[in-house]
């Protein structure tokens, strides 16, 4: 149940202790109703306020894109690594379609994402190494991602060093400008993991990544054909990578 903002204008008429006031109260009650289609005051707070919270589940996705959008315009490179995102966190259908919203809404700009992001202290390190690597994607960092992405640590409680740290993990090697990308530096970022991560670390990303993307799991929970032959290409590369990685690192 609600107050139509007709009768609100109403009683605030009557407050004036005047039959004219009253009319008057009621006719304002009576625009505000049509001219701009609110129903009671929940509804004007929303339209003051502006957006709705931003809830956990969109969180990631809607600050990668406003990461995308930051220096003006979406490039490919951005696109792409909003779908390696999605099939990092083994998204189905609907997941995928609710990231591809969230993406969208994110390139609006018009969230404030201080209080989702204080309340999720305790991933930090995940939502703030995606954003790196969508920062990265293009192959450089410009100022406003930067400058976003260090606003972001700050209210998720990370230093400017830990993450100038994250930033050189997600950096392409400097080499001559026809160099092939290093396929170490591609493993490392498939896994979400850098450089400098411990065995540990990477160890239980790959198994993550792997449980998140294997095709029986995929064939089992009934998913299309499709998807099952996306998961084992997922899982191979997951494969190769951790190979790669393992060989560089000299573990078993």
């Amino acid at each position: 149940m609600y107050w139509p903002l007709t009768l609100v204008g109403a009683l605030a008429g009557f407050a004036l202790a005047s039959i004219p006031g009253l009319l008057l109260g009621g006719l304002l009650g009576q625009v505000l109703d049509r001219r701009l289609g609110l129903r009671g005051w929940k509804t004007l707070g929303e339209r003051l306020v502006g957006k709705s919270a931003v809830n956990d589940d969109a969180l990631l996705f809607v600050m990668l894109g406003r990461l995308a959008k930051s220096d003006g315009v979406v490039q490919q490179a951005h696109i792409r690594q909003a779908r390696a995102e999605m099939q990092r966190q083994a998204l189905g259908e609907a997941g995928r379609a609710a990231a591809i919203e969230a993406f969208s809404r994110g390139k609006t700009g018009q969230d404030n994402l201080r209080g989702p992001l204080q309340r999720r202290r305790g991933e930090a390190q995940e939502l703030l190494r995606a954003c790196w690597r969508m920062a990265w994607a293009d192959g450089k960092v410009g100022q406003a991602e930067r400058e976003l992405i260090l606003l972001w640590g700050k209210w998720l409680g990370v230093s400017a060093e830990a993450q100038e740290a994250l930033s050189a993990g997600y950096a392409p090697r400097r080499g001559p400008p026809t160099a092939a990308a290093d396929p170490y530096q591609q493993a490392l970022r498939l896994l979400g993991v850098t450089a400098d991560s411990d065995v540990q670390q990477i160890k239980k990303a790959y198994r993550r990544l792997l449980s998140r993307h294997h095709p029986d799991k995929m064939a089992g929970s009934g998913a299309a054909p499709e998807k099952v032959r996306e998961a084992t290409e997922a899982t191979r590369e997951l494969h190769n990578a951790y190979a790669l990685i393992r060989q560089r690192r000299g573990f078993r």
